[in-house]
């Protein structure tokens, strides 16, 4: 995904969980084929909602523990954080509208 921060395990907690603003997470794996084809989405997503919510990429089998702890069982899974918590979800491959929708941007 061009220009969408990766995260891990060492600033998950800084990056998403601190965060002033709400920050969208990708769960996302390099073998996952309907993973790309939600980069470029989320990419719009970033574009259009610039300074309003924060979107960034974890990669599963590099950072298992954290998709553990949010229960990420299916990927592509597509998190709207805020507060330090869990707001709401999608997983699937969808397009923009139906992430936005489902996040409820």
């Amino acid at each position: 995904m061009a220009d969408v921060q990766a995260v891990s395990e060492q600033d998950f907690n800084e990056v998403v969980l601190a965060s002033d603003t709400p920050v969208i997470v990708d769960f996302w794996a390099d073998w996952c084929g309907p993973c790309r084809l939600v980069h470029p989405e989320l990419a719009k997503i970033q574009t259009e909602y610039e300074g309003k919510v924060k979107v960034v990429k974890l990669n599963i089998d590099e950072n298992p523990s954290i998709a553990g702890k949010y229960g990420v069982m299916s990927i592509p899974t597509i998190a709207l954080f805020a507060d330090g918590v869990v707001k709401s979800q999608v997983v699937g491959a969808r397009p923009k509208d139906a992430i936005v929708a489902g996040l409820g941007l």
